[in-house]
């Protein structure tokens, strides 16, 4: 591992403030204090991490219904995002977009997106932004390998590559669609396959080893900032949790052997272990930081709890850009 300090616990932080922010939602919609649909990140935490450890906050990404952790890598605010979950008006959308619409474009974080695939063209749009100003930022699209047989990602692709745009496509490789294995829905055993159609490169990383995503998705975005075009990165990754939630109404689609054996490649708890291997930190160190966050956590559920509730007259309030929309319609 050759990455300095700084950036080693830089990457190690933001898997952790995702793993809090997971479980704590987990917990809390479990008890019935988050409304709404969850689809947790935890044990994909190293693909966001490694891939906005590159990133600025002028450079944007594009998310999925999984969305968490992106925003949370990207520089996500505990408060404003609890409070969105929350549905609460001093959330990221004011409560009105909730966990899958959640979205920060100060840090270039375009939204988490509720329809498989969906994110990708919004990113090549933005790459073509980016491209026409010529102001050297890239796009980064994430999604999972399901997204890939969706219409909209292909067309994506195609018109990036045509264009010779500044992206990233980011693939969330956890073997399943929903609860569908992979190998039920193509032919293909690697996603980057695909990337040689569109006429970019392609490369597969360990999705659940921080540094080898740092690594290969800093390689692909220095590419195109740098005028190189499209790339593909594949991550192959897992999740812990089921598609939504944490029990998931009781489907079995996979076995409790293969969760428990994914567990062991935990992105954070190994990372950690090689850390205080070379001497980065102890573990008296790593665990401040755990308890830092653990209390950011707590702090951003009271906030979110003690925030009042959208009222009636701000249903379409900043609903569309360039206008402030009362419910009877009328625009002032």
């Amino acid at each position: 591992m050759e990455l300095n300090t700084d950036k080693q616990l830089d990457l190690h932080r933001r898997m952790v403030r995702i793993r809090l922010f997971e479980e704590a939602a987990g917990r809390l919609a479990e008890g019935n204090r988050l409304p709404g649909f969850l689809h947790l990140y935890v044990g994909e935490e190293a693909v966001a991490a490694g891939v906005c450890g590159n990133l600025t906050d002028e450079d944007q990404i594009t998310s999925t219904h999984r969305g968490h952790g992106h925003l949370v890598a990207k520089g996500g605010k505990f408060n404003e995002m609890m409070a969105e979950l929350m549905g609460k008006s001093t959330g990221y959308n004011k409560g009105k977009g909730g966990s899958m619409h959640i979205c920060d474009l100060d840090l270039g974080m375009l939204g988490a997106n509720g329809i498989v695939g969906a994110g990708s063209p919004i990113a090549v749009g933005a790459a073509m932004a980016n491209k026409y100003k010529k102001n050297g930022n890239v796009a980064v699209a994430f999604f999972g390998d399901g997204a890939t047989n969706i219409g909209a990602f292909h067309e994506a692709a195609n018109m990036a590559c045509a264009l010779h745009l500044p992206i990233v496509f980011a693939c969330e490789n956890n073997e399943y669609g929903e609860f569908t294995p992979r190998d039920k829905t193509m032919a293909i055993t690697d996603i980057v396959d695909r990337a040689a159609g569109y006429g970019m490169p392609g490369v597969i990383c360990d999705g659940m080893d921080v540094v080898a995503v740092y690594e290969a998705a800093g390689e692909a975005i220095q590419r195109a900032r740098e005028g190189g075009g499209p790339a593909l990165v594949e991550a192959k990754t897992y999740r812990f949790y089921n598609h939504h939630g944490v029990q998931n109404l009781g489907l079995k689609y996979r076995t409790d052997e293969e969760v428990a054996e994914k567990r062991k490649q935990d992105p954070i708890f190994t990372f950690e272990d090689r850390m205080i291997e070379i001497g980065t930190i102890d573990r008296a160190g790593l665990d401040a930081i755990w308890e830092e966050l653990r209390a950011d956590i707590e702090t951003a559920i009271q906030f979110a709890e003690d925030s009042p509730l959208p009222t009636p007259d701000q249903v379409l309030t900043g609903v569309y850009t360039g206008s402030e929309t009362t419910m009877t319609g009328a625009s002032r």
